[in-house]
């Protein structure tokens, strides 16, 4: 079973989270695109839901699929947002962005009530840093803005490069990568971060970073689909 066929039954998983009447949150990549597409089989059976797309490609598939969409201006909570990670620890705390769609993905994630992240279970991992961290920024003043990543980093102990990301296929390939808000993303290449919520903090508070690919506290559960079968995760309670 190819990791394609993993990530489908992931999706496919996670629609039994899905109930008539629901608004929801679309996630982006390969593994939430095969969700789009299970759910426009349901809408197209009968099941009565509103989708909120976190990127142009998401939008572009669920209206290829018959998946009626809104937006965070009309709807003013959604029930549940279903989407993918590049990486997802012990206490469902994520890396995204990937794909380069974390900004609306993590604005469409906080207004949910719930969030389930589907992945094949290649992306559990005991500590997240392995898969190159995305940091959203501003063209203005990048060179600046680099230079206070860097610094941030070396506070928490961190080394690696930070790669300005490029566009990897298609006719614009080694172009400047552009997201759909019209930023750059710089990558970087941490290896281990121990750390995780302190640093999301700090980098947050960087003036020429919109936003970063580690999603803290946000995810409910994740379902994860292996060799041995579908498991699914509830996010650990906190300590009293």
């Amino acid at each position: 079973m190819n990791s394609e066929d993993l990530k489908r039954q992931a999706a496919a998983r996670a629609l039994e989270f899905v109930s008539d009447g629901m608004k929801l949150g679309l996630g982006t990549g390969s593994t939430a695109k095969h969700f789009v597409e299970l759910l426009g089989e349901k809408v197209r059976a009968g099941l009565k839901v509103i989708g909120v797309p976190t990127s142009e490609s998401t939008r572009a598939d669920a209206e290829r699929c018959g998946v009626p969409l809104g937006s965070l201006d009309e709807i003013e909570h959604l029930d549940l947002t279903v989407d993918g990670a590049d990486e997802i620890d012990p206490q469902l705390n994520l890396i995204k962005g990937g794909g380069g769609a974390l900004l609306r993905e993590k604005i469409v994630a906080a207004a949910s009530d719930r969030m389930i992240v589907i992945a094949d279970d290649s992306k559990w991992v005991e500590t997240l840093g392995r898969f190159p961290l995305p940091i959203e920024v501003i063209p203005f003043g990048i060179a600046a803005t680099r230079r206070e990543i860097a610094e941030v980093l070396a506070a928490h102990g961190l080394t690696g490069r930070l790669e300005l990301r490029t566009v990897r296929t298609g006719p614009n390939h080694g172009l400047g990568f552009v997201t759909d808000g019209s930023h750059w993303i710089v990558d970087a290449h941490l290896g281990a971060i121990p750390d995780a919520p302190a640093l999301a903090a700090s980098l947050a508070a960087i003036p020429g970073v919109v936003e970063h690919g580690l999603f803290i506290g946000l995810a409910s559960a994740a379902v994860l689909a292996g060799s041995n079968g579908i498991r699914v995760i509830e996010r650990p309670r906190a300590a009293i």
